[in-house]
């Protein structure tokens, strides 16, 4: 098959992918945006994890929010829990993979915080042990899942929010993955500062 039309494959699926997902997700993220604002007006912070590409997106989002998105702003308080490298091989070391972000949302979660919990598949147990850790310090999850939500969707309780992309590619997950965090910048950065 000629590459420029493999190429043209993938931007049809991710244009479809995105095209099914947009009205079944536009609730829950708004719903989700105003989660992270309410939690942003209280003085809290938003935490964020993932593995592999997720842990991508758990640092894009911080770096968006702690810097800017596309408006001037005064930064905003976000932390990639998948950013600091010694902290996380200190973990899985001494104790488990399965703990690298849990343990850090029992040192750095406060009461009011929201943790914006990343995994394309919902099973990645170490994202659904920061879940459950977050319940214990009073931080409120926002899951951003796809596939069937697996274990993370189970993780959920009442007030937790999930964002469960409607589609079973990775690829495709991911793609709306960060469209949605896109999505999120913006609708804090109307909410908080009127644009």
């Amino acid at each position: 098959m000629n590459p420029q039309d493999i190429v043209q494959q993938h931007f049809d699926a991710s244009i479809e992918a995105k095209r099914s997902a947009r009205t079944s997700l536009a609730e829950p993220i708004a719903d989700a945006a105003e989660a992270m604002t309410q939690c942003l007006l209280a003085e809290g912070r938003i935490l964020a994890c993932g593995n592999g590409g997720s842990a991508g997106d758990a640092m894009h989002i911080a770096a968006e929010l702690v810097n800017r998105f596309e408006m001037e702003r005064p930064g905003l308080p976000a932390i990639a829990l998948t950013a600091d490298t010694p902290t996380l091989t200190a973990i899985a070391n001494d104790y488990s993979y399965d703990q690298v972000f849990s343990r850090q949302v029992q040192a750095l979660g406060r009461a009011g915080d929201v943790l914006l919990a990343i995994s394309t598949s919902g099973g990645s147990a170490n994202v659904v042990a920061a879940a459950e850790a977050a319940h214990e310090r009073g931080v409120r999850v926002i899951a951003l899942s796809g596939k069937g939500g697996g274990a993370l969707a189970g993780a959920l309780r009442d007030g937790d929010i999930e964002v469960r992309v409607p589609h079973d590619s990775t690829a495709r997950i991911q793609e709306i993955h960060l469209l949605v965090i896109h999505c999120l910048c913006d609708l804090i950065d109307r909410k908080l500062f009127g644009l």
